[in-house]
């Protein structure tokens, strides 16, 4: 029996986990018969993560050119990492925008507006050469 690892790719100041959205079963992408991959599963292994247009350089310069530090979080020195999640669809857009570690619910607020508010859609991501919808965690931080 083939030992599963799971891994988390680090990328830039973000990172990707190569999964589909709404189903909690783990499964291997089938090798040998492709026609029969069922994409409502969710998978350890991927042929091409969501990218952002111009990369993921592009992506945080955006986040930060954007960021409004919240005034009563600057009031009362809250800095910190908020961590936001969501999913890219097949399509490209973002959906299920959720805060996995939070840091204050003003900090929380902004991190989900910016997500919210990123004017283009990603490159979706591929199994099997299908696009397909993939979770992604992004950590922003907050420094005065």
């Amino acid at each position: 029996m083939k030992q599963i690892l799971f891994a988390t790719i680090f990328i830039a100041l973000s990172f990707v986990s190569c999964a589909q959205k709404q189903q909690k079963e783990i499964a291997t992408t089938p090798k040998e018969d492709t026609t029969s991959l069922d994409i409502n599963r969710m998978f350890i292994e991927c042929e091409f993560f969501p990218q952002y247009p111009g990369g993921e350089g592009k992506l945080m310069k955006y986040i930060y050119d954007n960021l409004r530090y919240p005034e009563k979080a600057k009031e009362n020195n809250i800095q910190g990492r908020v961590v936001v999640q969501f999913v890219i669809t097949k399509t490209g857009d973002i959906e299920d925008i959720k805060v996995v570690r939070s840091k204050s619910p003003e900090l929380d607020q902004e991190a989900i507006r910016i997500i919210k508010s990123i004017p283009n859609k990603f490159i979706p991501g591929k199994i099997n050469g299908k696009d397909a919808d993939f979770m992604y965690t992004l950590p922003i931080t907050f420094k005065l």
